[in-house]
């Protein structure tokens, strides 16, 4: 689909926030030079987000002999993001400035018999209201929710939610009846918030053709060209946890047999472990793959012949991802990936060359996500401050036609 000149001027001003937040403060002139654009074009940006709230300047440098330059910094002290990251196990919030700095959080554990939306719902509703409380009245510019499964953006629905059993459920519009405050709302899964959260504040930022892969419960692969999400005709890109390595393969639960996520998810590692030792039941799944890690570290039998295993079938699927996308970067994210990276990505190297074609191998970077953050609340909070940026068609630009 063709780009709008609405779309052209979007997504210049995302790249012109992204590079005040992550180097401020700055000048318009050094803006111009990091992003490529016009200093005229980075001005009329940059008077537009002044509109908006999400800029300030706030001093001025000396230039070389011509007038002292305005410095731009975001508007740190004025309104705030919610991202949220809503997951089988727990509900963690956290409250960003318009640097997507953290200013608040709150954490509440999810117990698996907790899997109805409005049980859901009222856990996330009881965390918004205690950072609310704690605002001091700044106001809350959007909210966005990372639910798991697949999500109807447009209609802010969960339409697929498999371990909660949940079909068509419309979740913004439940979550904003019950809300005290008046916000928009902005709904996504895992593996489409944290891309974002990549491109805004990540090693996604600035590359241009990127694929974020998640090892979790889950499996899945978050897409972007051109510092643009890329979500499919159905919101369905990504799901690459659901193609298929070895179709006489372990069942996964998309009913379909061999999957990479039947191979290298959480439960099948467990699985594969369990087979050689008995600890991989002891436990719950994540003190188990801690263990699993522990024993490999430790150089025992069945920890080392099961990481291998594993680095195996995830070397298959990040070539086929490689062969397909041809990605300038891949980065491995995830808490599987926090466990078991330290043996998994060695292997995956060395193996991807049996698979992956060679001229798109060698144009890839392959790196494990080592940020301390978390990057799916990151990814939704970026995702509502998206949807604030794109008021940006009813303040300054109009002004200016």
């Amino acid at each position: 689909m063709k780009s709008t000149s609405r779309d052209i001027r979007i997504r210049n001003c995302f790249s012109v926030l992204r590079h005040l937040i992550a180097d401020n403060p700055t000048s318009r002139q050094l803006v111009a030079r990091e992003t490529d654009l016009s200093v005229a074009t980075v001005s009329n940006l940059v008077t537009d987000l002044i509109e908006l709230g999400v800029v300030v300047e706030v001093g001025r440098e000396e230039s070389g002999g011509g007038r002292p330059r305005a410095l731009l910094a975001p508007h740190t002290s004025g309104g705030v993001l919610i991202g949220v990251d809503v997951a089988e196990t727990y509900v963690h919030l956290e409250v960003y400035d318009l640097g997507l700095t953290v200013v608040d959080r709150v954490w509440q554990p999810l117990d698996t018999s907790e899997n109805t939306p409005d049980e859901v719902i009222g856990h996330l509703v009881d965390g918004i209201e205690t950072v609310s409380d704690r605002l001091g009245g700044r106001p809350i510019l959007g909210l966005g929710v990372s639910l798991p499964g697949q999500v109807d953006v447009a209609g802010g629905v969960s339409t697929f939610a498999p371990n909660w059993n949940w079909r068509n459920v419309p979740f913004r519009a439940l979550l904003t009846e019950r809300l005290r405050v008046d916000v928009p709302v902005y709904l996504d899964n895992p593996l489409k918030t944290v891309t974002v959260g990549e491109l805004w504040f990540g090693d996604g930022r600035g590359v241009d053709r990127l694929a974020v892969v998640n090892l979790g419960t889950g499996v899945g692969a978050g897409l972007a060209f051109n510092g643009d999400l890329y979500r499919g005709a159905t919101n369905s890109a990504g799901e690459w946890g659901h193609t298929t390595i070895d179709p006489d393969g372990p069942q996964c639960r998309c009913g379909a047999r061999g999957c990479v996520e039947a191979h290298v998810g959480a439960p099948a590692i467990l699985r594969r472990w369990g087979e050689l030792d008995p600890r991989a039941a002891e436990g719950s799944q994540a003190e188990a793959l801690a263990a699993l890690a522990a024993a490999w570290r430790a150089g025992e039998d069945s920890a080392v012949r099961t990481v291998e295993a594993v680095s195996r079938s995830l070397a298959l699927g990040v070539a086929n991802l490689v062969n397909i996308v041809n990605p300038d970067l891949v980065v491995l994210i995830g808490w599987v990936m926090r466990e078991l990276g330290e043996g998994l990505l060695p292997e995956v190297e060395r193996r991807l060359p049996e698979q992956a074609m060679e001229v798109p191998l060698k144009a890839l970077e392959l790196k494990v996500n080592h940020q301390t953050r978390n990057m799916v609340s990151l990814g939704a909070a970026a995702l509502a401050l998206e949807g604030h940026l794109n008021l940006i068609n009813t303040v300054g630009a109009r002004s200016r036609r």
